[in-house]
């Protein structure tokens, strides 16, 4: 959990907040901030109260994006921090077309791994 800068922000499109997230998915606020903590979703303080928020993006439904668990954790695996790895998910490439993020969404994973990936090299 982290703080982030108003360009990092920015960048992101839309925030969830945590029990917003916990109702989607049907579990508990507890088990979402274990979420958090193990690496599958990235939280940050955002807001006039500094309140803990997702970015939306990562989660489908009543699901976490297909692919954002593996791709957080080859980002963390190359020593992004978590506002870097937001940077990176959500800073349009028009050679994907698009952000990571928006790749994860519409099921493009692989190809959003293997760049991750080739990040390391």
């Amino acid at each position: 959990m982290t703080e982030i800068d108003a360009k990092t922000d920015a960048l992101v499109p839309a925030w969830l907040h945590l029990p917003d997230i916990a109702e989607m998915l049907d579990v508990e606020v507890t088990r979402v901030r274990q979420l958090v903590k193990e690496g599958q979703l990235i939280a940050v303080r955002r807001g006039e109260n500094r309140t803990l928020q997702v970015p939306a993006a990562f989660i489908d439904g009543d699901k976490i994006v297909k692919g954002l668990t593996g791709t957080l954790t080859l980002l963390r695996d190359d020593g992004f921090s978590d506002e870097e790895m937001l940077e990176w998910l959500f800073t349009p490439d028009p050679t994907l077309p698009g952000t990571p993020a928006q790749a994860l969404s519409e099921n493009r994973g692989t190809e959003v791994k293997r760049r991750a990936q080739a990040l390391a090299v």
